[in-house]
């Protein structure tokens, strides 16, 4: 049986159960059944490897002991034990960070997860439907990103406020041209499930890895953070599937939740898509400098990448068109970083490359730190042969992006191979000053296009609709933010 059919099953089984509540509920339950299977897997890698073994956690809480036998407890017994005992010995884990750093990865796990099922029976043919995988497995693990994938692309709602996970093919296609390197520190500020972070193992491990020693220094270079319970638990499990096996350095938190001024971070790697269209609570644009300050999430963690990476380092950062052609705000922030770091490309992206949750249209920024910009190039990816847009079933593939990688050159030479075409071309950093830091900048080489297939002009208009909604929301919050502080003043 296939792991997507797997997957489905478990799903139709939880709909029976009278406290799981949508597919939000779904994947949290799947999440923490997942994350303990696959937990006790690598335990029995590590258990073989080393001859001084001691499980971080008591033994009676690992997936073998309870859940491996399809004839063990269930009904009300198995409900008893997750909720009387498991969920509370593991929630309240003593696992000191240094003395037993996997046992602090279960207990960090296990914060805010939560058993939603209410009926033993069906939990027990759940665990027995997930016991059909076998993650000890190279192939059926190399697959678990498939799972996730598959859960998430049914969640319509990950749109909201701004989260919207990465095509796997972008995702490849960045980390392929900074070329993340053993022992370089890669960060993803905002990692959601891990998907960067696990394509920058991927990338390291099959391009740089070649010894035991090596293997070592990849555990220590991976770092990410995550605001949100569910995404960490899986970006946790996802790092534990990719051979990293102690994944502290994946924590949960809002990255934007202190000083920029206390940050002594120097990363030379940062690959990410940070949320945008949504604002940040109230009190985190305190962080940042006073004539920096925006409650917009984007602009915020732009700012922050370019504080964090070491000189030298090497980012590359999805953001929408409203930060290349915005105002006020955004004008500083794009000014400080052609400033600081190296623009050397934007990639423009077409529409519905992040179908089905948004139809806003994206950019991926290319920079170096610790030089200053003098030209910009730009590329505008096409559709392949045959494609009008993408959607959830006909997604973006990496092949796509084989145009750019033959064009791309080398940044030690300033890109001296890169020639202008249908696609590219380039601007000076003077042009973008005369233009107040605008890089909403067009193809020179294409004329105006008139759409009138019907189908196409509908979906761009509820596209439209849905961007403007976004784009009244945070004019509120901007108009929230001057009254309050006009009643400040008055008083």
């Amino acid at each position: 049986m296939s792991i997507s059919t797997v997957i489905k099953s478990i799903q139709d089984i939880m709909r029976k159960d009278a406290g799981v509540d949508g597919d939000a509920q779904r994947l949290g339950q799947l999440s923490w059944l997942l994350f303990l299977k696959i937990f006790d897997a690598q335990e029995e890698e590590l258990e073989f490897e080393m001859d001084d073994y001691r499980a971080p956690i008591p033994e009676q809480y690992l997936w073998r002991e309870w859940a491996a036998d399809a004839e063990g407890i269930t009904g009300d017994e198995l409900l008893n034990f997750i909720n009387d005992d498991l969920f509370p010995t593991l929630k309240n884990f003593t696992a000191p960070i240094d003395k037993n750093p996997r046992g602090f990865v279960v207990k960090e796990a296990f914060s805010d997860a939560f058993n939603y099922m209410k009926n033993g029976t069906l939990l027990r043919q759940v665990i027995n439907k997930l016991n059909e995988v076998d993650f000890t497995d190279s192939k059926e693990r190399h697959l678990f990103g498939d799972i996730y994938e598959q859960i998430l692309r049914d969640l319509q709602s990950a749109g909201n406020a701004g989260e919207f996970y990465t095509p796997r093919a972008v995702t490849r296609f960045m980390v392929n041209r900074i070329d993340p390197k053993l022992g370089e520190q890669v960060f993803d500020p905002a990692c959601g499930t891990g998907g960067f972070l696990a394509c920058s193992v991927d990338h390291v491990k099959n391009n740089y890895v070649k010894t035991v020693a090596d293997h070592k220094t990849l555990q220590s270079q991976i770092h990410g953070v995550e605001k949100k319970q569910l995404p960490h638990l899986l970006a946790t499990t996802n790092m534990m599937l990719h051979g990293i096996e102690v994944p502290v350095q994946v924590k949960h938190g809002n990255t934007l939740n202190k000083p920029l001024s206390s940050w002594d971070s120097d990363f030379d790697v940062i690959v990410t898509n940070p949320p945008f269209g949504g604002t940040e609570e109230d009190g985190i644009e305190q962080n940042f400098p006073s004539e920096m300050r925006t409650r917009e999430t984007a602009d915020l963690f732009l700012q922050l990448i370019v504080e964090v990476l070491k000189d030298g380092g090497r980012a590359a950062v999805v953001l929408p068109d409203g930060t290349l052609f915005g105002e006020g705000v955004k004008t500083k922030i794009k000014k400080l970083l052609t400033e600081e770091c190296n623009l050397h490309t934007i990639l423009r992206l077409p529409n519905g490359v992040f179908n089905p949750y948004t139809g806003i249209k994206t950019n991926i920024l290319f920079f170096t730190k610790g030089q200053k910009t003098k030209d910009i190039w730009f590329y505008e990816h096409p559709y392949p042969a045959g494609v009008k847009n993408y959607s959830k079933t006909k997604p973006m593939k990496f092949e796509e992006f084989k145009a750019e990688i033959e064009w791309w050159g080398d940044e030690a030479d300033n890109f001296a191979s890169r020639v202008e075409n249908e696609h590219a071309w380039k601007v000076s950093i003077d042009e973008v000053i005369e233009r107040n830091f605008n890089l909403d900048i067009k193809n020179p080489h294409v004329g105006e296009q008139v759409n009138h297939d019907p189908d196409e002009l509908l979906a761009q208009y509820q596209s439209q609709q849905k961007d403007i909604q976004q784009l009244r929301n945070q004019l509120k919050g901007i108009l929230a933010d001057a009254l309050s502080s006009n009643d400040e003043g008055k008083a």
